[in-house]
């Protein structure tokens, strides 16, 4: 116990004296959060501005729908203008039984919002014209909580993304560091063997992500970011520690081949990065072609992410726990397992 103690004093020690590690392991994965967390704050409640020539039925269906913001012009030449400017996605003008559509194919993503929209006032206006009742009505609704806002999906993502980056570059540049100084090798000489060498490295490990764990919670849960733990929360926490084994792992593995604290570093970054954008941490994957959504279900941060989305936002039950339980545990065993049989005291 003593050996374990002084073992894990002095990674702490080594961690907090260390500017530029606390920068990157609190700071800057909370930079994305907050970033993230203003840009999307309102995005549920914001409208596309199009812009809008004549009157008729189809402008009026337009605008009730409440999705956009009509800006009138005189003319078509006016509105259209502006199109090709890029100040507007598009334009509708509205002149007797013709409407005429006229957007931007720079700007897909609202063009399409705005035909989408058109589409169905046009369908609106013509079942009106008709004199008839409509015979089929779409009732939609979401299925999360009306409560829910940005944040809510952004945090499990970005903070599983931050706790996985520090735990590898954690345990594998403090295993490089202690090698090449010949700390390992003076611990060798004492009575201290290669469990408890990596046992009070994992408590470190878990501390530093308890507590960033702890930061992201909190800075979500202000006021200007509306955090709310929602659903079967309390579930997170196996999700949770399971992830810091996993990469924990990782980065053994890694500081146990690297020789050099920069060959740590890139090898690290070549694990985590590519891993970040693939296991949907900084946007949705669903529109990916079928290959990458079936190759990011390899990445234990995948499941992570998913784990702990399903218990901070959907409130899914306890068997939830499964799929992304097994699969951090089995990547936890497989690579601890190799770590330890490619684990060196001294560089050869």
């Amino acid at each position: 116990m003593t050996a374990f103690r002084s073992l894990s004093v002095a990674m702490l020690k080594g961690f907090y004296r260390d500017k530029a590690t606390l920068f990157f392991t609190f700071v800057f994965p909370l930079m994305f959060l907050v970033v993230f967390g203003l840009i999307f704050r309102d995005a549920g409640s914001s409208k596309i501005k199009i812009g809008a020539v004549g009157d008729g039925p189809v402008l009026v269906a337009l605008e009730q729908t409440g999705a956009v913001d009509v800006e009138r012009y005189g003319d078509v030449d006016s509105a259209v203008a502006k199109v090709k400017d890029g100040d507007l996605p598009a334009m509708v003008a509205e002149q007797g039984d013709t409407v005429t559509l006229r957007f931007a194919a720079s700007d897909q993503t609202q063009a399409g919002i705005v035909r989408g929209i058109l589409g169905a006032a046009v369908a609106a206006a013509n079942q009106t014209a008709t004199g008839q009742a409509p015979r089929y009505q779409v009732q939609a609704a979401q299925v999360e909580d009306t409560s829910l806002s940005a944040i809510q999906f952004l945090t499990p993502g970005i903070m599983s993304w931050g706790v996985a980056t520090s735990a590898v570059f954690g345990s594998a540049l403090t295993l490089v560091s202690w090698r090449r100084k010949q700390v390992l090798r003076r611990v060798r000489l004492a009575p201290v063997g290669v469990p408890v060498l990596l046992t009070s490295r994992l408590l470190v490990t878990f501390g530093i992500a308890i507590g960033q764990a702890l930061i992201f919670i909190l800075i979500g849960m202000l006021p200007v970011f509306g955090l709310k733990l929602t659903g079967t929360w309390w579930l997170a926490i196996p999700v949770f520690l399971l992830g810091v084994l996993a990469f924990f792992a990782i980065g053994m593995l890694v500081g146990s081949f690297a020789k050099t604290e920069e060959a740590a570093t890139g090898a690290a970054n070549i694990v985590v990065l590519p891993m970040a954008f693939l296991s949907g941490t900084f946007f949705p994957i669903d529109a990916a072609p079928s290959w990458l959504r079936t190759v990011s279900n390899i990445f234990p941060l995948r499941h992570m992410n998913d784990g702990m989305m399903n218990f901070l936002v959907r409130g899914r039950s306890a068997e939830a726990l499964v799929v992304p339980g097994l699969v951090l545990l089995g990547f936890t065993l497989a690579l601890g397992l190799l770590a330890a049989r490619v684990f060196q005291w001294e560089d050869s």
